[in-house]
């Protein structure tokens, strides 16, 4: 609601002082940007995921041949739209303003993850390359992401390069058996996590898309922890190395967080680290057989610590508060 134009509207006697003083009084500021974007991006994914509902439903009275023909025709028809109408490629962040631009380059990545899914799935165009499957979309979403300049691309790009890690690092054997639960896929998660934690500070200090930076160092930082959980409940004879990592990476976390002035992740490395802590505690404290002591003692730990960790959270919640208003 703008201030001004009620001032016109009362300047030209559109409406009366007592309607100004009125609107004046209930006037709030409050937007639906965000509300909008996020319906849009919805009906997005409804929209492909109609598509698949479709394609199941019809396949056999529609035809292979005819759906593929459609899907790549409508995600080639959203990119080129989307290159006639993008700025070009920049450095810095574009402030670009088209309306249907975001969701038009969306729905293009998205049809582009359903060709290709579809033609593997259907005609085995990769063979038992599962990999380069992966790879191939991975490549071109990264792409479209940064000359694009598109976030929601970007996450797309990091979940296909995820996916790519986890099935080139894993043996068949264990992908047919549904077993993720392998050294493998522990230790390329954790490489991938230290990746893209690498690439987001590379993207600040080189000032090379520095908006992303973010966005890696989320999905690195959720990564790695979560890997080096898992391997924390897995190597069982090493669990205290691992503890010792897992606190060290919490530490540098934790760290970043204050540095960057970050609530969001100061709350996922504190909450990582206590799980942790708190897996190493009950498996201590009931090594050698649960009993009625180590129980209370297991109780108690979980009351200390959670208020422990819930004080934390508020001492450097304040603090961030009094610097942001510096």
């Amino acid at each position: 609601m703008h201030r001004h134009l009620f001032q016109n509207l009362l300047q030209q006697q559109l409406i009366t002082e007592a309607e100004y003083r009125n609107v004046e009084e209930h006037r709030t500021m409050f937007s639906l940007f965000w509300e909008l974007r996020s319906l849009l991006y919805l009906g997005i994914v409804l929209f492909t995921t109609a598509i698949g509902v479709l394609v199941y439903k019809h396949i056999d009275t529609v035809g292979h041949d005819v759906l593929v023909i459609c899907i790549a025709a409508g995600g080639a028809t959203c990119f080129a739209y989307c290159l006639k109408n993008a700025p070009g490629y920049s450095r810095e962040k574009l402030n670009f303003q088209g309306f249907w631009y975001d969701y038009i380059l969306l729905l293009g990545c998205l049809l582009l993850l359903v060709f290709v899914g579809y033609i593997q799935a259907q005609y085995n165009v990769f063979g038992h390359r599962w990999g380069l499957a992966a790879f191939i979309p991975m490549l071109l979403l990264f792409i479209a992401a940064y000359y694009f300049d598109h976030l929601g691309v970007l996450s797309l790009a990091i979940t296909n390069l995820a996916a790519w890690v986890g099935i080139t690092a894993t043996p068949t054997r264990i992908l047919q058996q549904n077993d993720f639960n392998s050294e493998p896929t522990i230790y390329s998660a954790i490489a991938l996590g230290v990746t893209l934690i690498a690439i987001g500070f590379f993207s600040t200090i080189k000032k090379v898309k520095a908006h992303f930076s973010f966005t890696y160092q989320n999905f690195g930082v959720h990564i790695l922890f979560i890997a080096l959980l898992a391997a924390l409940f897995h190597f069982d004879s090493m669990f205290l190395l691992w503890f010792g990592v897992l606190a060290v990476v919490g530490f540098l976390s934790f760290r970043n967080g204050v540095h960057m002035k970050s609530f969001y992740f100061l709350v996922i490395s504190a909450l990582y680290f206590w799980i942790g802590i708190s897996y190493v505690v009950v498996k201590l404290l009931t090594g050698s057989g649960a009993d009625i002591g180590s129980f209370y003692a297991v109780v108690l730990y979980f009351i200390l610590s959670g208020v422990g960790f819930i004080r934390l959270l508020i001492h450097y919640n304040k603090i961030l508060r009094r610097h942001a208003d510096l």
